[in-house]
């Protein structure tokens, strides 16, 4: 069940991560928010859904869960930064959670199945710690349907590349599309499927995304483990950054990247 995370927590990475909103990546859950409700923030990251589902919930308490307390501190700082006091931090792995059966209202986990060697063990785990009545709520982009305007050759190989380098790591890449099935492998029945998008499209998101995406490219885990794998030279790197630059700078730049999401009652 080990995997690799692909991206590793380089500040390009971070500089992604930390955009993200229970608004702009978790939209499909605030509905079943509600004051009151214990969560479980399965591989939190940099803690900024966290904070905002903590925020949702009070006086409910969140547990923010990370695979290293180094991960975790990510995290901490952010809630700290809030001052936000109703989050609890955990250090475990999501195929074998170190919590008793029906511990939370809502288990929620955002990005993280595509990283993971076997994510359906791991939603067995979430619905296991999940009450009955409760919910378990995951969302997961899909690579293979990102798409984009103009079309350039570079972009094309980053696809590729980062394609072969997740699955050698041992994820799944363009999980969005898989999620229900793995919902239905893991025993879920009442299971509710729907998909997102996040599109970058102005002169200011271009610059942000293309800007992270050629550091990304050349600076992160994903471009050392390219490199030393034999996947890509940094030669090939400098090309693909060069050509999130090119995009980014064209007026007529844009692109939409399709997530898939469920909500599963437990």
């Amino acid at each position: 069940m080990a995997a690799v995370y692909t991206h590793g927590h380089h500040e390009s990475v971070l500089r992604s991560h930390r955009w993200r909103t229970a608004e702009n990546s978790a939209a499909y859950l605030l509905p079943w928010l509600s004051s009151g409700l214990s969560v479980l923030d399965v591989g939190c990251g940099p803690g900024t859904i966290t904070a905002d589902l903590a925020t949702r919930v009070t006086p409910g308490r969140v547990t923010a869960l990370e695979v290293s307390d180094t991960a975790l501190e990510l995290a901490r700082a952010e809630v700290r930064g809030r001052g936000i006091t109703t989050v609890d931090f955990a250090v475990g792995d999501a195929h074998a959670l170190a919590f008793p059966d029906g511990t939370f209202d809502v288990v929620h986990a955002h990005q993280v199945l595509q990283h993971l060697g076997d994510p359906v063990a791991a939603l067995r785990e979430m619905r296991r710690v999940t009450r009955p009545g409760g919910v378990v709520a995951v969302r997961d982009s899909d690579y293979a349907a990102f798409t984009w305007f103009p079309r350039l050759p570079e972009l094309d190989e980053w696809l590729a590349l980062y394609q072969r380098v997740a699955r050698g790591n041992g994820g799944e890449p363009d999980a969005g599309r898989r999620l229900l099935s793995w919902a239905h492998a893991a025993g879920f029945t009442d299971v509710t499927a729907t998909s997102s998008t996040w599109c970058f499209a102005d002169e200011t998101d271009r610059a942000w995304w293309g800007g992270l995406w050629a550091d990304r490219i050349r600076q992160s885990d994903f471009a050392r483990t390219a490199v030393a794998g034999g996947a890509a030279t940094a030669g090939d790197l400098d090309r693909i950054a060069d050509g999130w630059r090119r995009w980014a700078a064209d007026p007529d730049g844009w692109l939409s990247l399709l997530h898939g999401e469920l909500i599963c009652r437990a």
